[in-house]
């Protein structure tokens, strides 16, 4: 069958990436999605059930820091959108092992820039029709004070932990690529998502299976930063949206418009968890565990979404409340998801079903 686009999703066996590929798949049959994962400990294939068996869905393990492998592909299924949320994103592994990060979030970018770049300049139409969509992060905007201003799509880059300056410089990549050789490239910088799906070393999720099992909920410090939280599934639409729609060589800023201080955060997750379990209220506040804050821990993330409202209609479709009731629901009541990931049997599953395909 011929498709009328093929496009390459990145990092889409991740918590975003999922949602993305599900939704592409869906809503556009005439579409071929490529979904390339190299399957890290946070890509899980059990994301994709309901799409895997899709006409339209192509899964393909590989890693996007191998160019030769990347050239492969684009040649292969005449790639002509990139959609790149392949990342390590965990801001205290990057704390840990800033090597990795710098290599998958600046190296993987830069090649598969690279890779695209030269694909098309060889194709018979060249850049005409491709787009390479690069998804970023707030935190390579720095910290705000606690004094009501937002991020903006004009905001200085002040990174402060190896994760954000990793992507910063991966922004920094796509950027020069349009200045440079006219490739139509866009960037979204998001805040904080939330939603079913996301591996549980993330807060939401960590909290809600330890609130489970009565197993202690660190908190950083007083949990006195505060972050601004977009469901993932909004986050999803945007993206969509800003592919077919956006304007190439430009940047939108995608939030939820919710502010939320970490420890009045946890206070909500433990409320909905406790109700849900059939708990009497407050029954696990007593898990909250204070501890040593984490370095460089920026106060306040806030992110501006009204370019991406004004000019392309987009904004959140949940309030917060129904969202984190949703998200609760959803983790208690798929808890064999959660038990196959902390218990790490996700991965020996998966791979072994991919080595006999």
């Amino acid at each position: 069958m011929e498709y009328k686009r093929n496009i390459m999703i990145t990092g889409g066996a991740g918590f975003i990436g999922n949602h993305v590929v599900r939704l592409f798949v869906t809503k556009y049959p005439e579409y071929h999605i490529i979904n390339l994962d190299k399957l890290t400990y946070a890509g899980n294939l059990a994301n994709l059930k309901d799409v895997e068996n899709a006409p339209n869905y192509t899964f393909v393990k590989a890693d996007i820091c191998d160019f030769d492998k990347m050239m492969e592909l684009f040649k292969t299924y005449q790639i002509d959108g990139v959609i790149n949320l392949a990342a390590e994103s965990h801001v205290d592994r990057s704390i840990k092992d800033p090597f990795t990060f710098a290599h998958t979030n600046v190296m993987g970018t830069l090649t598969l820039l690279q890779a695209a770049k030269l694909s098309w300049e060889a194709s018979a139409t060249g850049f005409e029709g491709k787009r390479y969509y690069q998804i970023s992060t707030d935190e390579v905007y720095g910290a705000l004070a606690f004094d009501g201003t937002l991020f903006t799509e004009d905001t200085k880059y002040l990174p402060h932990s190896p994760y954000s300056a990793s992507k910063a410089s991966a922004d920094h990549f796509v950027r020069a690529f349009h200045d440079t050789y006219g490739m139509p490239t866009i960037i979204t910088n998001c805040s904080n998502n939330y939603g079913p799906y996301q591996f549980p070393e993330k807060l939401i999720p960590l909290f809600i299976n330890n609130i489970r099992h009565g197993k202690p909920l660190p908190v950083y410090g007083k949990g006195e930063n505060v972050r601004d939280w977009l469901y993932v599934v909004d986050h999803a639409r945007a993206i969509d949206l800003v592919f077919h729609e956006g304007k190439t060589a430009d940047t939108y800023n995608i939030g939820g418009f919710n502010e939320w201080k970490n420890i009045d955060l946890i206070k909500v997750i433990i409320k909905t968890v406790d109700r849900l379990l059939g708990y009497e209220e407050g029954h696990s506040l007593k898990l909250i565990t204070h501890v040593t804050d984490r370095k460089g821990h920026d106060l306040r993330y806030a992110i501006d979404s009204t370019k991406l409202k004004n000019e392309l209609g987009w904004e959140p479709s949940l309030q917060f409340e129904e969202g984190i009731e949703k998200t609760v629901r959803w983790y208690l009541d798929n808890q064999a998801w959660m038990d196959h990931i902390t218990s790490g049997a996700y991965q020996k599953y998966y791979e072994d079903m991919y080595k006999n395909r």
